[in-house]
């Protein structure tokens, strides 16, 4: 199972070929795809900061509801901030939000699908990196 990551969701809802493509080996090898709560909002601000926010939330809402949303609950927000402090601890700070990402996608058992390098950093977090 998958969660699809902020960039690669930007990098499908600008159309980028291989994204597309690599979209739709996980719909057939996948039984269901996953995105964490904090990418929703990633993707929710940056339409709000576009020049047609309308047409981009109608896009991002479309997408979102063919996903099944992970929530940051109770379990994904201690383990945020255990890998929040052992990422501050070796002077490698990472984004809040994709921190809560990562810690989503780890106690959920998910494979992050992901164009950033950083989540690399991240102990035992299983990455699928395109």
């Amino acid at each position: 199972m998958a969660c699809l990551e902020t960039t690669f969701l930007v990098d499908l809802l600008r159309g980028k070929l291989e994204v597309k493509s690599l979209k739709d080996e996980l719909d057939r090898t996948e039984s269901e795809l996953f995105v964490a709560a904090p990418s929703v909002m990633e993707l929710w601000s940056g339409a709000l900061l576009s020049n047609q926010p309308l047409k981009e939330k109608e896009k991002i809402s479309e997408l979102i509801e063919s996903l099944v949303l992970l929530p940051l609950d109770a379990a994904s927000a201690k383990e945020a901030g255990e890998i929040e402090a052992e990422l501050l601890g070796k002077g490698l700070p990472v984004q809040t939000e994709d921190v809560m990402i990562a810690a989503i996608s780890r106690v959920n058992c998910k494979k992050l699908v992901t164009r950033d390098q950083h989540f690399a950093r991240i102990p035992g977090l299983r990455v699928l990196k395109y």
